[in-house]
């Protein structure tokens, strides 16, 4: 089943180079979600052949512009074509108001129910949970309240070996192999042992977006062991002062916290608009975590199971 992370935006604060404001599609096991809305989101998707449609839920780490402008463009659009589904968005407080005063003034109403969720400033917490994952918040160092999200798939079912399952098992026997039990006879005794019948199951993948933060040791536990870890880093070394004044990262920051959280990856993304070229950014941080990569506009990053 899939896990993807398709960049549509890497930008910090403002569009530069053809680079757009920060927003990620993720796909997991054929469900997408929408991770923070820049200015141009909604282009982004219709250039990367993103279903607009197929998104239920949004995740808005704060309510600086470069983070959500996109918003108001995407709902529009999604009323425009006649959705009727639910739409689910997770923020901090205030987007509410935000959304409301835009219809208000346009004598607008959407054709679907917007269902907001208000974001806990500070705190670690379920958010959202279903049979596939659970979405966890990350409190982050930033001007404003600001959350990054962990996406976890849950444990899965073990895998039925085709070629020696026996004929005459039943439809709960099966179900039973899947969670580990053997399969036993009516008193009890054991017919087939769960290790002779099946493999062990698919991995269970994590990616973890830290959205604008200054350096934080704090994440560390949180993201620990994750797969892939997305951090953002607007600055190099050599600007660490404009970083800890805006309350933001340099590349060499984002790759200790990876290295120290013992990450799969890193993608960095949100670069300043002072850096026309990416690669003395990439290098930087490569000398400390080699596993990173550039979060650029229309690449697409898969966890393989």
């Amino acid at each position: 089943m899939s896990f993807k992370i398709t960049i549509l935006g890497s930008s910090g604060a403002v569009p530069a180079f053809g680079r757009f404001p920060s927003a990620q599609l993720l796909e997991i096991q054929n469900q997408f979600f929408l991770v923070d809305c820049g200015e141009g989101t909604q282009m982004q998707l219709m250039r990367y052949n993103g279903n607009l449609h197929r998104i239920n839920h949004i995740f808005i780490s704060h309510l600086h512009g470069d983070h959500y402008l996109g918003l108001l463009g995407l709902i529009f659009t999604m009323h425009l074509n006649h959705r009727t589904n639910d739409l689910h968005i997770y923020s901090h407080r205030g987007l509410g108001e935000i959304i409301t005063t835009q219809f208000r003034y346009s004598l607008s109403a959407p054709r679907f129910d917007i269902i907001l969720h208000t974001l806990t400033p500070d705190r670690q917490e379920v958010i959202l949970e279903n049979n596939q994952l659970t979405v966890t918040t990350i409190p982050l160092k930033h001007k404003l309240d600001c959350s990054g999200f962990l996406f976890r798939e849950k444990p899965k079912p073990r895998r039925i070996d085709k070629d020696r399952i026996p004929a005459d098992l039943s439809l709960q026997q099966l179900a039973g192999l899947k969670t580990g039990a053997d399969v036993v006879d009516e008193h009890g005794n054991i017919r087939y042992r769960n290790a002779d019948l099946t493999h062990a199951p698919r991995k269970s993948r994590s990616y973890a977006y830290c959205s604008d933060t200054a350096y934080d040791e704090n994440l560390v536990n949180i993201v620990q062991q994750v797969d892939v870890l997305y951090h953002e880093a607007t600055f190099m070394e050599s600007e660490k002062d404009k970083a800890e004044e805006t309350k933001h990262s340099t590349a060499a920051q984002a790759a200790e916290i990876a290295m120290k959280a013992q990450a799969g990856n890193l993608l960095i993304g949100h670069f300043s608009a002072r850096y026309k070229e990416l690669d003395p950014l990439l290098n930087e941080a490569k000398v400390i975590f080699k596993n990173t990569e550039l979060a650029q506009e229309g690449q697409t990053f898969t966890i393989e199971e």
